[in-house]
């Protein structure tokens, strides 16, 4: 499982204006099923994204095509973590340990 944080490195405006972009770019990536849960920091200085079931490689190229990273309003940071213990909710993704 990956954590996707992205932090805005362009003024709250230039985010804006690419919102209905990276909206439709989430709308895609759950309807893949890969994303699982996303929403705003607080404060709002960038977002966070839950995603599973592609590798590392692939998450990165994700990461790549958010239209706020393609425009560089973003950087990403992403954290790939074993999901050993979850909630009912999404034992579809819980992972054995190695």
């Amino acid at each position: 499982m990956f954590v996707m944080e992205l932090t805005y490195t362009a003024p709250i405006e230039a985010v804006e204006e690419l919102m209905d972009a990276h909206l439709a770019w989430l709308d895609g990536h759950y309807a893949s099923g890969v994303f699982l849960a996303s929403g705003r920091k607080v404060p709002r200085d960038g977002g966070v994204i839950l995603a599973a079931g592609v590798s590392r490689a692939e998450i990165e190229k994700i990461a790549e095509s958010d239209p706020f990273a393609v425009a560089g309003v973003c950087g990403y940071r992403v954290t790939e973590f074993i999901a050993s213990k979850t909630s009912a909710d999404l034992a579809g993704v819980r992972q054995p340990l190695p």
